[in-house]
């Protein structure tokens, strides 16, 4: 019986392995990702709002309803999003900018605050002043942020206010159950690579 070449079996086991760990490392990103859900989920569920001074929201804002001030909101921005019904149309976005710090080195925080929603793409005008809403982890989709700058900064924020402004619909609420959690079906893709690599080799040594 002829031996199995040696290069050729440690680049499969090498390749084997490489695919098994990364569908082991997709496991540890769904249990993470499951622990995420269920934070952000009993987030959702507490009615007890969180009042925000300032220009920067907690970490356990996720999902939350917040009370927040807009006192320096940007031009409506109108990209595609869902109303309260279920209707697709047009979020009206504004930039709020916070400064903090003195005069000279005086820093603005910019947050994308989602004041309602429209079936008219037409953007409406907001002067700005208290919101109530729900905060949501990471920037809004379309919305576009200016760089940051040394004395800006982009929050990895948006707020959708709750109720509307500006004689806007209400949008649809945020949920965290539309965030995608397909680490399981990666994890058993990268086994099934692995699987199929290492039975296409033992084929090979047979023929061989």
């Amino acid at each position: 019986m002829r031996r199995p070449p040696l290069i050729a079996t440690l680049v499969v086991l090498l390749a084997v392995a490489t695919m098994i760990g990364i569908g082991l490392w997709q496991l540890h990103r769904l249990a993470w990702k499951e622990g995420l859900l269920a934070q952000y989920t009993a987030s959702q569920n507490n009615a007890v709002p969180i009042a925000i001074g300032g220009a920067d929201l907690p970490a356990d804002a996720a999902y939350r309803r917040v009370l927040w001030d807009c006192p320096a909101p940007g031009a409506d921005q109108v990209v595609g999003g869902g109303n309260a019904d279920g209707r697709s149309g047009w979020a009206h976005v504004v930039l709020c900018r916070h400064k903090t710090g003195q005069a000279a080195g005086a820093v603005t925080t910019i947050v994308p605050v989602v004041i309602g929603w429209s079936s008219a793409v037409a953007p409406v005008t907001w002067a700005g002043g208290a919101i109530a809403g729900v905060a949501v982890p990471g920037p809004k989709s379309g919305v576009r942020l200016p760089a940051p700058g040394a004395v800006s900064r982009n929050l990895d924020w948006h707020i959708v206010a709750d109720p509307p402004l500006a004689g806007l619909v209400a949008n649809a609420r945020p949920d965290p159950r539309t965030i995608p959690n397909n680490h399981l079906s990666y994890a058993i893709q990268w086994f099934l690579f692995a699987a199929t690599a290492l039975v296409i080799y033992l084929l090979a040594l047979r023929r061989r």
